[in-house]
């Protein structure tokens, strides 16, 4: 079997406080505290702006030997440049330190939006520009430009790099995208997103990235204990190298199962403070943690709108401090 990893995405909330976090404890030890309850988490302020080289070495001081983050790649690249005219944006990213992550480095979120449809030119162009471990990583942070006034430039030592891709158009639902995500062995990320957006469960990858942001309402709702089961079948199944159960495929099932999968799961329902106890419990099923405490009544939590993408700018968001995924 492939190793697996149940986590959260972000984890400076201020609703968590005194709920997920205990009372009275202090903000620069949420990571530390989230860090000691699941074995990942997706590090999303990275999506809003770069940050430096002393927060990834913070971040890595501040959690286990074994913990790994996944990293949400900037917005400049996916949403404002939509994938275009990006190599001095990648090498601006890869300068801003996080490489200073080493052997802590999971794989790198790369999220569509919602208004970018599928072209197979453009991605194609993209995926060929993406480093595949942390030596070319490296190289390509050198040609990075006077944007970055903070840089790391060495990885800790080379390793592979893996990289996710979450779409969100609906044109996206052909083989023609899968084969091309297979052929350059970027795993296809299961988006569960209460319907709103599309939903595949094709394998193209040597790993499988999964990101839970609501059963039933996006954001908001838990997943109930008939889901988090379901859930962990599809999980087991992807960590023995099989096709998910009832998965929904958009090309042919090419699972193999010769060799185990690693499977990284995101649970992004943070709104009610649903995800920690949800990524908690779906591990606990998996054998991969204790049974967490009861969460709290999601009528006891005042709903706070999920934060609108602040403007592009060349000013940064403090560093260390996470926005609410998207």
């Amino acid at each position: 079997m492939g190793a697996i990893r149940i986590g959260i995405s972000g984890w400076t909330y201020t609703p968590w406080r005194g709920v997920f976090f205990p009372k009275k404890l202090t903000q620069r030890k949420e990571l530390a505290y989230a860090a000691s309850q699941v074995s990942s988490i997706e590090i999303n302020g990275t999506f809003y702006s770069l940050q430096r080289p002393e927060s990834y070495a913070s971040w890595y001081e501040q959690t286990p030997p074994d913990f790994i983050f996944s990293v949400k790649a900037p917005r400049y690249i996916t949403h404002l440049r939509r994938l275009k005219d990006c190599a001095t944006p990648m090498a601006n990213f890869f300068a801003s330190g996080v490489l200073r992550l080493g052997e802590k480095l999971g794989p790198l979120l790369w999220q569509l939006p919602p208004s970018l449809p599928f072209d197979p030119k453009r991605l194609e162009s993209f995926f060929e520009l993406l480093p595949r471990d942390t030596a070319t990583a490296g190289k390509i942070a050198r040609r990075h430009d006077n944007k970055v006034k903070r840089v790391w430039l060495e990885p800790v030592a080379n390793r592979p790099l893996r990289h996710a891709l979450e779409v969100r158009h609906p044109s996206f639902v052909v083989p023609e995208f899968v084969r091309l995500l297979r052929r350059h062995r970027i795993a296809l990320v299961v988006a569960d997103t209460a319907g709103k957006w599309p939903y595949m469960e094709d394998i193209t990858a040597d790993f499988v990235y999964a990101r839970l942001h609501g059963d039933e309402v996006l954001y908001v709702s838990g997943y109930t204990p008939r889901a988090l089961q379901a859930w962990a079948k599809k999980v087991r199944a992807w960590s023995e190298g099989r096709d998910a159960p009832n998965a929904k495929l958009t090309g042919r099932a090419v699972a193999s199962r010769a060799r185990g999968r690693d499977v990284f799961v995101y649970f992004d329902n943070d709104v009610k403070i649903r995800a920690p106890y949800d990524a908690m419990s779906l591990a606990h099923r998996l054998g991969a943690g204790p049974k967490p405490g009861e969460a709290p009544p999601p009528e006891s939590i005042s709903e706070v709108p999920r934060q609108i993408w602040p403007a592009f700018s060349s000013a940064a968001r403090p560093h260390g401090v996470s926005s609410r995924s998207i």
